[in-house]
């Protein structure tokens, strides 16, 4: 059964950081690119960073370029989403997904990050 569990959300000031994790299962992890998604209210869901299987390639949005980092371990199952210099516009829900065909359907509980004084 595939899971994928977001962690390290929350509520900060503009300027601040924040490190998410994603914790996947149920599926040979290493053999996948992983991206970030978020979604804010009232919009669609946009694609924010993917990293390849191996981690040799890494492709940002240019809305986060230079501010966020994506990076995996694939010993742990684990990739990560650091993200600083957060602006109010970076609010929304975050999501892992890992980038397949085959994985359409899985996507995580998300989690919520708030930017605000």
């Amino acid at each position: 059964q595939v899971q994928l569990v977001e962690s390290g959300g929350g509520l900060v000031q503009p300027g601040g950081s924040l490190r998410l994790s994603c914790a996947a299962s149920g599926f040979t992890f290493s053999n996948y690119a992983m991206s970030w998604y978020r979604q804010a209210p009232g919009k669609q869901r946009e694609l924010v960073a993917t990293i390849t299987s191996t981690g040799g390639t890494i492709v940002y949005a240019d809305s986060v370029k230079g501010r966020f980092t994506i990076s995996r371990d694939n010993a742990k199952n684990t990739v990560w989403l650091q993200m600083n210099s957060l602006k109010p516009e970076d609010t929304a829900v975050y999501y892992c997904k890992p980038e397949s065909p085959l994985m359409s359907v899985y996507w995580g509980q998300g989690t919520q990050v708030t930017v605000s004084s």
